[in-house]
């Protein structure tokens, strides 16, 4: 069995040539800072929801590479399907922190943000972002726009009918789509070994016709350099890929949850040490001269940035019931104009 593709091994030191983009300082210096950034505001989240100011709160602690280099490989004609974990790829591709901490808010501050817009997170059921992509990605290929669809979901989410329906028709119509699995090793309390017996998951790509590969999710640049092979593949028309990335969930499933109850510290200790902030850190200190300023100066940008979000979320007044009903659709059918009526009068 192959091993998964990896640039930087745990250490932070290159194990194989590095891709052009990897070779520029200034390109991973950024790709740190959204890590980084990501991680600020995850922490900024989970402790607003600790004390009753945020809605129940999905971490991305440890899984920050991931998203950050899918998102940093695409286009602004690409369209970006995530889950609920991908929020460094939400801040890269332009959704602001104001808006992450008021989606989150949810009952507590409402999340009306004046319609749908492109890459924003939605409250969707596990694997359900899959055949929303495969639709997408038929829309591309009928306007012949160029775009990608491309879909993150927990490896828990392979496990679904929804994941094996849309990589087939994906694979049947060759649709310019990149479905990307973050195997954290875990679908809440159920550990991967008893999700699936594939050896890989990226192996289930085989029955459906199309390339599956599986990589260091906790290096970024195995995760941007495969994403952006899988992007290109798909602009040339030649259909879709299949990106296993394995990582590991460092802390709760969400913070409705508690790890302890079902794996102790033995078993999540090691990881910590393969995180992908370390790595990539170490890298740049080697390579790129980073040093002890460059890393304060950023830890305290990201921390004025992300406080500064905060307090204009708890600023935030709640929206009306009222809103609720806005762009459901362009006119409301009448008995859902006269609940937003009621409502209107609440």
């Amino acid at each position: 069995m192959a091993e998964p593709l990896v640039f930087l091994n745990a250490a932070g030191a290159c194990v194989r040539d590095l891709p052009d983009f990897a070779r520029d300082g200034q390109t991973l210096k950024a790709l740190y800072a959204a890590m980084v950034r990501t991680r600020r505001f995850d922490a900024k989240a989970v402790a607003l929801q600790r004390t009753g100011r945020l809605g129940t709160y999905a971490s991305s602690i440890g899984q920050e590479a991931i998203s950050v280099g899918v998102a940093s490989a695409m286009r602004a004609e690409d369209v970006f399907l995530p889950s609920f974990r991908e929020h460094g790829g939400q801040l890269w591709r332009g959704v602001t922190l104001e808006e992450l901490f008021l989606y989150w808010g949810g009952d507590e501050r409402g999340n009306d943000f004046g319609g749908p817009r492109q890459d924003f997170p939605v409250c969707i059921p596990v694997a359900s972002q899959y055949p929303h992509a495969a639709g997408v990605a038929l829309a591309m290929q009928q306007k012949g726009s160029g775009g990608v669809a491309v879909a993150i979901g927990g490896d828990g989410s392979t496990s679904k009918g929804d994941f094996y329906e849309a990589l087939n028709i994906v694979g049947i119509w060759q649709l310019p789509a990149v479905f990307v699995i973050n195997n954290n090793a875990w679908a809440i309390s159920v550990p991967r070994s008893q999700q699936s017996q594939a050896q890989k998951l990226s192996d289930k790509a085989i029955g459906t016709g199309l390339p599956g590969e599986q990589i260091d999710g906790n290096d970024v640049i195995a995760v941007r350099a495969a994403t952006e092979r899988a992007l290109e593949r798909a602009r040339a028309g030649e259909g879709g890929t299949l990106i296993e990335c394995l990582s590991y969930r460092l802390g709760d499933h969400t913070t409705a949850d508690d790890a302890s109850r079902y794996r102790d510290e033995e078993e999540v200790s090691p990881h910590w040490k393969e995180e992908p902030l370390i790595r990539l850190r170490a890298h740049l200190v080697e390579a790129h001269g980073w040093g002890k300023k460059d890393e304060e100066a950023l830890l305290r940008a990201c921390a004025e940035e992300v406080d500064a979000a905060a307090e204009t979320y708890l600023a935030t007044e709640p929206e009306p019931a009222r809103a609720m009903f806005d762009h459901l659709y362009a006119d409301l059918p009448p008995d859902i104009a006269a609940q937003a009526e009621e409502a209107r009068d609440d």
